[in-house]
């Protein structure tokens, strides 16, 4: 037996499939680190861009980008926080709903069970059976409703974590395309912007192997693409700074 089916063997054993499982139900951050990580190193290279395309001093582009990481972190871990907040109520809702609905009509909302079920292939005998074995115990019945019905996740991630996670991605992300104008060696701006694309493009390959390692993807392939996309953000960024210094009074 090779060593790939022995792994998939021991993957299927009892307790590793009862511990994949109840993994399964917990929310992963992987989402909000990568979009806090991503967004942080392109708005920051954004005014890093913006500096060098307009021929601003370094201390310039250094108090900007400064500020934007703080101020602009803090505003996308509140959105987040806000959005994880708002899907974690709504979740909260359709379970009081469906508590009244389960009081006022059960026999209804048995035959929503069995409906469901039936769609799945269940039928006759069996199909009474796991219709029975659901709306026996009510904890069992309303998790069912929720997630067959509607198709919403019994947990939902914490609003904190998730702003937490997306905060500290973006600040670390997005304190690289600064980091060149840190050094005690005084460069030229083109100097200290070509430093800074160099880090920055390193940054976005790193986040996307590290997402690839995490989904078991190719590291390679997932460092790359996450390489093109933030790249094509940060050419987008840059672009619009020069088009708006030619733009502009001379």
């Amino acid at each position: 037996m090779s060593l790939d089916a022995d792994l998939i063997e021991a993957d299927h054993t009892p307790t590793a499939i009862a511990a994949r499982l109840r993994a399964e139900t917990r929310h992963n951050y992987l989402g909000d680190f990568v979009l806090g990580a991503v967004d942080g190193a392109v708005t920051t290279y954004a005014i890093v861009a913006g500096v060098a395309g307009a021929d601003l001093s370094n201390k310039v582009a250094l108090i900007l980008g400064g500020a934007n990481v703080l101020a602009d972190g803090f505003s996308m871990a509140v959105g987040n926080y806000l959005s994880t907040q708002a899907d974690r109520h709504l979740v909260e809702r359709i379970r009081r709903t469906e508590e009244r609905h389960i009081d006022a009509f059960p026999e209804g909302e048995r035959e929503e069970v069995r409906q469901i079920f039936s769609a799945k292939g269940f039928e006759g005998k069996v199909l009474e059976q796991v219709v029975d074995v659901i709306t026996r115990n009510r904890q069992r019945w309303i998790d069912t409703m929720v997630t067959e019905e509607f198709g919403l996740p019994l947990e939902t991630p914490s609003p904190w974590r998730a702003a937490l996670v997306t905060f500290v991605a973006f600040v670390v992300a997005g304190l690289v395309p600064l980091g060149p104008f840190c050094f005690p060696v005084q460069l030229s701006g083109s100097g200290m912007f070509a430093i800074s694309s160099i880090a920055t493009a390193g940054t976005f390959l790193l986040i996307g192997m590290a997402k690839g390692h995490v989904v078991h993807r190719s590291l390679i392939r997932s460092g790359l693409e996450t390489l093109a996309i933030g790249g094509a953000a940060a050419a987008l960024a840059y672009g619009v700074a020069v088009t708006l210094k030619q733009l502009g009074p001379g």
